[in-house]
């Protein structure tokens, strides 16, 4: 561990005695972070697509279910900050430890074609913006992702601060990039603020778009991912500090599902300013999307673009190779190195790359994979999160208990309705 981590343990522990005399925002500081890495998955090239899509066929009609859709994410993502608190072990440990032998190979063995589909979808958007960005073709595109990936998980040798600062930085950057292209796209922010509030279809076409981003938005591999960043990150025992933990981990959880959220709604809201606004309805691809935008709003529109989409595949390609370290460390006990990982990983994408498949088409299957993993993610954590003996503490109330199985079942339902339209 490093010394920087050192000092942030540290500090959050005194803060967490009430021993010091630092403002909120500073005392909140220390504990920012684990959130920040799980919301990488949240604003991955998969949203991309979705969200433009649905701007461009439908306008602001569908940024209610992407609002919705966050708040579901913000409930998961906290049970899952909340068992590693509570129990010092990750979901995958806890279901190796629970379930049957065969049942939890058969897990191990969904999640890890569940990284695998996440992986795909990631590793082709970097490529993608690579090659919009700089003009190179797919296949050095697809090298020049794998080299800044394994720079990126390099970082984790210096300890969880410096990884968690650099992918906080790259997220920074997507909304940046959003932030920007709404200036330049001028939406109609009355439009915006009604279709936020209230919900609204326009047709079977809409209800289908709906169920795809809610699809997309809770994502199996960040719940693993996120129980064991918690796990061992600043480790209490007592009873008032775990409580008080959690409470400051909520703020984590919040702000960045929070950013993330924005970030999906600003993707829309362009779409819909600048595509559906024009009559141009049928974008379907990411490469039609930045082709498009220079001719409405001018070359530093589709550079933008480029950019977000080019940090959002690397980013998130970072976190779905730690997600898979986490998976099969916990459910077989057993690791390889990350960079062999990084390299098993990459290879559907690169098989894809070559063989000149459609990379939005693959990224929509990619979403259909990860949408069949899900309840072996949701229904372990609520089941987990429910039990006294093992929360102690911070064992789910009943209603919160309830309200985690009745969004459990809403998003498997929509995913098993998503799954059925698309095949």
């Amino acid at each position: 561990m490093s010394r920087i981590d050192t000092n942030v343990i540290e500090d959050a522990k005194e803060i967490l005695e009430g021993h010091s005399k630092k403002g909120f925002v500073k005392r909140v500081l220390p504990f920012l972070g684990p959130a920040f890495i799980a919301s990488v998955a949240y604003v991955d090239p998969g949203n991309f697509a979705t969200n433009i899509s649905s701007g461009a066929q439908f306008g602001y009609t569908l940024l209610w279910v992407i609002l919705a859709s966050n708040l579901m994410a913000m409930l998961v993502q906290s049970l899952a900050a909340k068992l590693g608190i509570a129990t010092g072990k990750n979901l995958a440990e806890h279901c190796r430890l629970r379930y049957p032998r065969g049942f939890v190979l058969c897990l191990w063995i969904i999640m890890e074609l569940v990284a695998m589909a996440t992986d795909l979808a990631e590793f082709l958007g970097a490529a993608v913006g690579f090659n919009l960005l700089f003009g190179v073709p797919m296949g050095i595109a697809a090298v020049l992702t794998g080299i800044t990936t394994f720079l990126i998980l390099a970082l984790e040798r210096y300890g969880f601060r410096s990884l968690e600062a650099v992918i906080t930085g790259l997220v920074s950057v997507i909304a940046l990039c959003y932030l920007i292209e709404l200036g330049i796209g001028k939406p109609d922010w009355g439009l915006v603020i009604r279709h936020t509030l209230v919900p609204q279809f326009k047709g079977s076409e809409s209800v289908l778009l709906a169920v795809g981003i809610l699809g997309a938005t809770v994502m199996p591999h960040a719940i693993y991912l996120h129980s064991a960043l918690t796990q061992e990150r600043i480790v209490v025992r007592q009873e008032t500090l775990m409580k008080r933990l959690f409470r400051y981990e909520l703020i984590d959880v919040v702000v960045a599902m929070g950013i993330a959220s924005m970030v999906n709604g600003a993707m829309l809201i362009m779409s819909a300013a600048t595509f559906h606004a024009k009559g141009l309805t049928q974008i379907g691809t990411l490469e039609e999307a930045y082709r498009t935008l220079e001719p409405l709003l001018g070359k530093a529109s589709s550079w933008i673009f480029a950019i977000s989409l080019l940090f959002s595949g690397l980013s998130s390609a970072s976190v779905g190779t730690m997600a898979g370290q986490v998976i099969m460390a916990g459910f077989m006990q057993f690791e390889i190195p990350i960079w062999i990982r990084r390299l098993v990983t990459m290879l559907p994408s690169i098989v894809i790359i070559s063989l000149n498949f459609d990379p939005t088409r693959s990224l929509v299957i990619s979403q259909v994979l990860l949408s069949f993993g899900l309840p072996f993610a949701i229904l372990p954590l609520v089941s987990f999160t429910s039990d006294k003996r093992l929360m102690g503490p911070l064992v789910n109330r009943t209603s919160s208990r309830l309200l985690a199985y009745l969004v459990a079942a809403i998003i498997i339902v929509l995913n098993v309705y998503l799954l059925i339209t698309i095949l």
